[in-house]
Formats: structure tokens, sequence, C-alpha cells
């Protein structure tokens, strides 16, 4: 094995331990921009300039990664999206 394989299988094992999921919020034509704002502000703790900048990409991209953690955090936070009839997922 050579020294890049090596280092090509750190770097794959390392990839695989540290991975996390994260909240995934997709457009729809229902939810205005405020009520999208305002709600990543409320659950996912964006301050309202991160929270407009992943509302216009949510937009303009047709989805947005809003927020990364550990599935046990981001569990209650997705429900609470979802309860406000934002279309979200954890991948």
């Amino acid at each position: 094995m050579s020294v890049q394989e090596e280092v090509l299988e750190e770097v794959k094992t390392k990839e695989k331990v540290n991975k996390q999921n994260q909240i995934i919020v997709f457009n729809d034509d229902v939810n205005t921009f405020d009520h999208v704002i305002d709600m990543l502000i409320a659950t996912c703790d964006h301050d309202p300039i991160q929270a407009e900048q992943c509302t216009m990409l949510i937009h303009y991209k047709g989805k947005c990664e809003v927020k990364t953690g550990d599935y046990d955090d981001l569990k209650p936070r997705c429900s609470k999206l979802l309860d406000a009839g934002i279309s979200a997922e954890i991948q």
C-alpha cells in the first residue's frame, strides 16, 4: 500500500465518523419569506441575516441546508418546522 493510498483511506474513515445529519428545507408556494425567516430564527437558532440568506437560497435554489448536527438535536427542530407547515427533512 502506498503512502497516498494510506492517506486516502484515513480521510475516508474520518469522513464516515464525522458525518453529521442536516436539516434541509425545501421551497414551496405556500409559506411567506417572513414566516420561513421567523421559523429559522426560532427553531434553528439563526440570526436574522442568516435566516434571510437561507430563505433566499431556498427560494432560488429550491432547497437549503439550514442546520447541521446530531440526529437527536435535529429531530425536534425539524418537527417544529414541519408543524409550522414548512417542508423539511433530515438527511
